[in-house]
């Protein structure tokens, strides 16, 4: 069984939740979920591009939120900073590496829900053979019946982290370009443990 699920990483917090686990796809198939990231440019400017392919799901259980889980897979050739050459570039060995490299995933490990929904996500995340753990804030975005009869949730993470770390040297850009920022934007689709595709299976 596969298992995927975020960049992205993140999770919700709610009101009104059924108590149970619910486990959610996220709606990659229609669009509707982003992994964006932004990096200055020598310290001149900000550039800024996005994933344009990744599959995740994750879990939540409203009366015991401390086990949601998030599993998020991303294909990193799918970078797209709306620069067709510079895309290959970041593509090759000197950077991102995806043909030794093709795919970066996040795994959750512990996730904290504050009072007022907000949350903190904590996990692996791999990149560039590099696992190392990070910390993702979550702020939820809304939740209910969509016009198709089901059911949504989505919710905004953001982190940040030092590109040196997963073993990418880009120290001829400055100091200003080792931080690379990440926001997700996550809507999922509710799933029971029965009724989801082949290889979307929630865990």
């Amino acid at each position: 069984m596969k298992k995927y699920g975020s960049i992205c990483f993140f999770l919700l917090s709610v009101i009104g939740f059924p108590a149970q686990a619910e486990y959610y796809q996220i709606d990659t198939e229609g669009s509707h979920a982003f992994i964006e990231f932004r990096i200055q440019h020598l310290g001149f400017s900000w550039m800024s591009g996005r994933f344009n392919t990744f599959k995740g799901n994750y879990s939540y259980d409203e009366n015991n939120p401390s086990t949601a889980q998030v599993e998020v897979e991303i294909d990193v050739a799918s970078i797209d900073s709306n620069h067709a050459e510079r895309d290959k570039h970041l593509r090759g060995d000197k950077f991102l590496d995806a043909d030794a490299f093709p795919k970066a995933s996040f795994k959750s490990t512990a996730f904290e829900q504050a009072e007022d929904g907000t949350a903190v996500l904590t996990g692996d995340f791999t990149l560039h053979g590099v696992t190392k753990q990070i910390e993702i804030a979550v702020n939820p975005v809304g939740q209910g019946l969509d016009p198709w009869g089901g059911y949504r949730r989505g919710f905004v993470g953001t982190t940040q982290f030092t590109i040196a770390d997963y073993g990418i040297n880009v120290a001829k850009l400055g100091p200003s370009s080792q931080v690379i920022f990440l926001t997700l934007s996550i809507e999922g689709i509710r799933r029971s443990a029965t009724d989801s595709p082949e290889g979307e299976k929630p865990f």
